[in-house]
């Protein structure tokens, strides 16, 4: 479990079983739970539509061996089972709106008895933007059913009524891998609930779905070429174990996220102009496009440019290796600087060695 996230949701825990730090724990539940949520808007955002009915890990134990759609769907359905059916009493967010219909989804249940085939049928059916907006909604409204819990609520259990009414939505299949969930909820009180599953059951399928991207990035990296248009080692950099690179279809790179289509400039300058990358360019030095129109905070990354311009490619990764081999840093500003003809002349220093 993610060292940061655990800290926090122990925090939490200990913080709401006091009645006079109990508001502080559910602040710091929302602070968490909106850390976790950044990580599924990142992915959502920066995948491919294919990358969300992969099962890059194969079928077997552990919520790795699953679909980053899977995850989606069925980590807000029980949020939204349990907020609703079980505690307030009131319609699922699923049932309102037309959710269901929004987000296509053949089933109503947790998935839990999906495996293999069946969970990859269903994740490919799945509008995964569609799934993301009631995800995002299904949050909202328990992050406002948490707001108003008072510290006496903790204690709240729930009897054999409540039971027969999860039974009766039948939102949770009657399958063995399924139908242990109603047991399970109703045999806590609120205050286990907010930990499973408004927290603990967060984390879990949040680590999950980032072991699952970063899977696919590598399966895509594997006989591509890593060093970016901007003329960035990939494999050198801070960030690749989640970062596809630019030269495949899991391009997570800082300009593609922020550019509204999701293509680097500097990839798409390069595709208009029919060049392998922004090295093979007259223009590089002064050019402003991309990660080249932050100046001295990623001139580093020009002066690798102009470094295979003038050396070659594999004379920039032989370098690189030498570099990280020697010396510990993450980002190559750190050994360049900011100044163009400066980091040029380290670079050239370490390619005599």
């Amino acid at each position: 479990m993610d060292k940061d996230w655990s800290e926090k949701n122990k925090k939490m825990q200990a913080l709401i079983a006091k009645d006079a730090t109990f508001d502080e724990g559910i602040k710091l539940l929302l602070e968490l739970r909106a850390e976790l949520f950044a990580q599924i808007t990142s992915i959502v955002k920066t995948f491919p539509a294919e990358a969300f009915y992969q099962m890059p890990f194969g079928t077997g134990d552990g919520s790795h061996h699953t679909t980053l759609a899977w995850s989606l769907w069925h980590t807000f359905r029980i949020e939204d089972i349990v907020a609703h059916t079980l505690i307030l009493k009131d319609n699922q967010i699923l049932f309102t709106d037309d959710w269901q219909k929004k987000t296509k989804s053949p089933i109503i249940t947790t998935g839990n008895e999906l495996d293999g085939e069946a969970m990859i049928d269903f994740s490919k059916k799945l509008d995964v933007k569609a799934t993301y907006d009631y995800c995002k909604t299904v949050m909202d409204s328990t992050n406002e059913m948490l707001k108003r819990l008072k510290f006496a609520d903790l204690k709240k259990k729930f009897t054999e009524e409540d039971k027969a009414r999860i039974v009766k939505s039948k939102s949770v299949s009657t399958s063995e891998s399924s139908v242990w969930l109603i047991d399970f909820w109703c045999s806590k009180n609120i205050k286990g609930l907010i930990q499973m599953p408004f927290s603990r059951h967060w984390i879990m399928h949040v680590e999950a779905m980032r072991r699952i991207k970063n899977k696919l990035c590598q399966q895509a990296k594997k006989g591509v070429d890593q060093i970016a248009c901007c003329g960035l080692s990939c494999g050198h950099c801070f960030l690749t174990s989640w970062c596809g690179s630019c030269r495949t279809i899991y391009n997570t790179c800082s300009f593609a996220t922020a550019s509204p289509d999701g293509v680097c400039p500097n990839v798409a300058c390069c595709k208009e102009k029919g060049l392998d990358g922004c090295y093979e360019c007259s223009e590089l030095y002064n050019c402003k496009k991309g990660f080249y129109s932050l100046g001295k905070e990623t001139n580093a990354i020009r002066v690798m440019a102009l470094f295979i311009q003038k050396y070659s490619k594999k004379e920039l990764l032989r370098v690189m290796d030498t570099l990280h081999s020697k010396k510990k840093f993450d980002k190559i500003q750190e050994v360049l600087g900011d100044d163009v003809e400066e980091g040029m002349k380290i670079l050239e220093s370490w390619s005599k060695k």
